[in-house]
């Protein structure tokens, strides 16, 4: 017990900058002459170790830069000049590591698992859900929007694309600076913006605007998802992290089903839009968005109640604030068990040798901008260097080997993801053109049409004396037809054409026919009055059921793969989870030759998410225990931003397949499955491991 537990002063907060002390947090009583004798003691005598113990003792303030030459700060290690004293500093400090690691878990083990980490879950569990929420929710209001809008094929392929640019950039970003800022810190960060961006863009009228928000939102929660595993992992025994981290996974997958629920109720009821001003009107799939943004507002709020990783507070020499967390982590869970009485016994904790010495500037130095300057140059230059000794230091064996399992899983599942629906829709599209009808040589004079005209062909007609007025065209295409003295009012229409067609003498007021839908047209003493203007949007036509209800099953299934993930994860251990999980979903890409209908794509869909869903819950779990605590959240958001590349590609090759064949697009995703699952198998086993 001497070792690893050592009686040491508590700290009363008073501050980010400052700590004071009260008495001695002892396990027995001493009397109360000694206590006194040595609080009077306590100002010169605070942090001596008659063992030559790690803790280095009171807080003594910020020097000033002109003094740091001319004395060396209190608390800061002694070391020789050059590479070898340094050498010796950086074993010293993976030795104290190496112990602290191992003490750190005999603490979480005695602080016991109970109502604080299932409070913490669910709290991370509704950031998780958010993530879950970004990927789904553009692809929902895409189609309301693009009609809102007036936007192109162009424009709306960047729109998807922009929200897994921002994911990236935000998992590399701040993956970085929770390893340097701390977990709370920066997770509470990704949230606020992403919940700040997300509700603006739901009021942004103009194409730039949205983009820009949805661009800033998908930054935003792009860090959440590495700093949640690497926050959670931390307050976890060896025994319960893989288990409670793949049960943590479950709200990625919620994430989706509430996405797809709330598309389901609020977006085809486009009369639940109300105007914002003579041009601006928050119609439903802007609704949708703001009702989207909740999980995220939530977990932000009660985020603010949890304390900070003790562990990477610990790795930043910061035992005070680390022993005070781990103690209302073991009271609260004795509460709540019934023995508050129960007293923490740990006094001491180990803490590494700080190698690096950081000097803050004084209020009094510079200008803001020049203090705040350096800072940042600080902080960016601390956050690349960790990264470079991710990909570059003794863990790049085992960094390369991840980049390439997440890769090929990023490229396969999100590559099918979006294929699915695609493919389907295109079964929708192939059933739809079947049943159009075709007219040719048609002859009409002197009627009046009032009704919708869907799904037609007229070709070589001839239309005299005819009143269009209060009706819409959808899906027709006028060929070769001759117009004359007709008068078209108020129509509206969608996907509709006039090719080679001769107009004489005819009358368009208020419609939505603009000059790109004449193509090659001849127009004789015709005119155009009081055109409408921008895009009218046809709820039902862009708002299929369908669409809703595969993304909602789709999420759905993962829920049987979850379950058997987390009960097995540390029973058959991380590597034959994702190499297993990664070979059947390969084998399930084959099945997708028989899919024909749009039933027999949802049902291998299903069966496609429910396999892989193990392999990423497993892959979270030992990409979080491969890595050191502060290397942790780095690795793991670099690791993925390069799952959001993946996912970009896969979305992009897959995609442009649709309508052209299967086999490409099966063949691909099979053989990154299996390639990725082989690879993964020359990681080491991490279930026996302690966090380091």
């Amino acid at each position: 017990m001497d070792d690893g537990y050592r009686h040491s002063r508590q700290p009363w907060d008073q501050g980010p900058d400052h700590y004071g002390y009260q008495d001695n947090y002892e396990g027995h009583s001493h009397g109360q002459e000694s206590n006194l004798e040595e609080d009077a003691q306590s100002d010169v005598t605070e942090g001596h170790d008659e063992e030559d113990e790690i803790y280095e003792g009171e807080y003594q303030g910020i020097p000033h830069p002109d003094d740091v030459k001319a004395r060396p700060s209190k608390g800061a290690v002694p070391r020789e000049d050059g590479p070898r004293g340094r050498a010796e500093l950086l074993a010293e400090r993976l030795e104290d590591e190496e112990q602290l690691a191992h003490q750190y878990e005999t603490i979480v083990e005695e602080c016991g698992h109970g109502r604080f980490q299932w409070t913490l879950f669910f709290v991370l569990g509704l950031a998780l859900m958010a993530d879950g929420v970004e990927v789904f929710v553009v692809s929902f209001a895409l189609p309301s929007a693009e009609k809102d809008m007036c936007l192109s094929s162009s424009k709306k392929g960047m729109l998807g694309l922009i929200v897994y640019l921002g994911m990236m950039a935000g998992a590399f970003v701040l993956g970085g600076l929770a390893d340097k800022l701390g977990r709370k810190r920066v997770l509470s960060l990704s949230l606020a913006v992403n919940a700040c961006f997300a509700t603006l863009s739901s009021f942004a009228q103009g194409y730039g605007a949205f983009l820009f928000c949805r661009l800033l939102s998908g930054l935003g929660i792009g860090g959440a998802l590495p700093i949640v595993f690497t926050y959670f992992s931390e307050f976890l025994s060896r025994e319960k992290r893989g288990e409670h981290l793949s049960w943590l996974g479950m709200f990625w997958m919620t994430g989706g089903i509430y996405a797809s629920a709330m598309a389901w109720s609020i977006i085809p009821h486009y009369g639940w839009g109300y105007a914002m001003a003579t041009h601006s009107h928050l119609h439903s799939w802007r609704v949708f968005i703001i009702v989207c943004v909740l999980p995220c507002a939530l977990s932000l709020l009660a985020l603010q109640l949890m304390p900070e990783s003790p562990r990477l507070l610990l790795g930043m020499g910061k035992h005070d604030e680390a022993w005070m967390i781990l103690k209302r982590v073991h009271d609260t869970n004795m509460r709540a068990k019934g023995t508050p009485e129960k007293v923490f016994t740990v006094s001491n904790i180990k803490t590494p040798k700080q190698v690096d010495e950081f000097i803050e500037i004084q209020s009094a130095t510079g200008t803001w901008y020049q203090r705040w300057l350096v800072r940042f140059k600080t902080t960016f230059k601390q956050v690349w260097d960790n990264a470079l000794y991710c990909v570059m230091g003794p863990y790049r064996t085992n960094t390369l080997i991840l980049a390439v399992v997440w890769f090929t899983m990023a490229l396969s599942y999100y590559g099918l993801v979006v294929w699915f629906p695609d493919m389907i829709r295109y079964f929708q599209d192939e059933e739809y053109k079947s049943k159009m009808k075709v007219f040719f040589g048609e002859h009409v004079h002197g009627a009046t049409i009032n009704f919708t005209m869907e799904n037609q062909i007229h070709q070589h007609g001839k239309l005299v004396n005819d009143k269009f007025t209060k009706m819409h065209f959808k899906h027709v295409l006028f060929e070769d037809t001759f117009f004359d003295e007709c008068y078209f009012e108020d129509v509206t229409s969608t996907d509709t054409y006039f090719k080679n067609c001769t107009i004489e003498s005819t009358i368009f007021y208020n419609t939505d026919l603009h000059q790109h839908k004449f193509i090659n047209c001849r127009f004789v003493n015709s005119t155009f009055l009081e055109q409408k203007q921008g895009c009218h949007l046809d709820s039902e036509e862009d708002n299929d059921f369908l669409v809703y209800l595969v993304s909602f099953l789709g999420s759905l299934s993962v829920l049987p793969g979850n379950i058997v993930s987390a009960l097995l994860i540390d029973r058959v251990g991380r590597l034959k989870m994702i190499g297993g999980s990664m070979l059947l979903s390969a084998v399930c890409c084959f099945f997708l030759f028989f899919g024909n209908s749009e039933s027999a794509m949802i049902g291998w869909q299903c069966l496609f998410c429910g396999t892989s869903i193990a392999a990423w819950n497993a892959l979270d779990v030992i990409t979080v225990e491969l890595y050191p605590t502060t290397q942790r959240a780095t690795a793991f958001g670099i690791l993925n931003g390069l799952c959001k590349f993946g996912a970009i590609l896969g979305n992009t090759i897959f995609a442009s397949f649709v309508g052209i064949t299967k086999v490409v697009p099966i063949l691909l995703a099979a053989a990154s499955l299996v390639g990725g699952g082989l690879i993964a198998l020359r990681l080491p086993e991490t279930r026996e491991q302690v966090l380091m």
